[in-house]
């Protein structure tokens, strides 16, 4: 998971995940496909870590992030679809809806049903804007 998250954006995440975890991970990318640790740790900082203009995904699913009126004009509401658009917006969003996207949803509202919890609006990112 953590390889396919910094991948999304070339080595840009990978230099600011591993300055962030003293690891130089720009020079040994593989260090996050070969060491669980290390793949974990990354997941959790590009969880936990808002990027230029986007939000950490941790502080939308908590409800702590407020859309601005650029998000709200872009189609970017708080829910789950905002986090898809964090993490793959460029690729997934904007009416370019993809079966991962369909099969992402649905692992979403599987563990939301097993923990019991609501699915909450917004759950695909088909009419947002990706963040630039």
């Amino acid at each position: 998971m953590g390889l396919i998250l910094l991948w999304g954006a070339g080595n840009y995440n990978y230099g600011q995940a591993g300055d962030a975890l003293r690891l130089d991970l720009l020079n040994n990318p593989d260090l996050v496909a070969m060491d669980a640790v290390i793949a974990f740790k990354t997941a959790i900082w590009f969880w936990m870590t808002p990027q230029g203009n986007k939000p950490s995904c941790h502080d939308v699913i908590t409800g702590s992030w407020q859309a601005s009126n650029a998000d709200r004009a872009a189609g970017r509401f708080g829910g789950y679809g905002v986090i898809t658009n964090i993490i793959n917006g460029g690729v997934e969003c904007g009416g370019r809806s993809t079966n991962s996207v369909i099969s992402r949803i649905g692992f979403y509202k599987r563990y939301c049903d097993i923990l019991g919890i609501s699915y909450g609006e917004n759950l695909d990112c088909n009419n947002q804007s990706s963040f630039v």
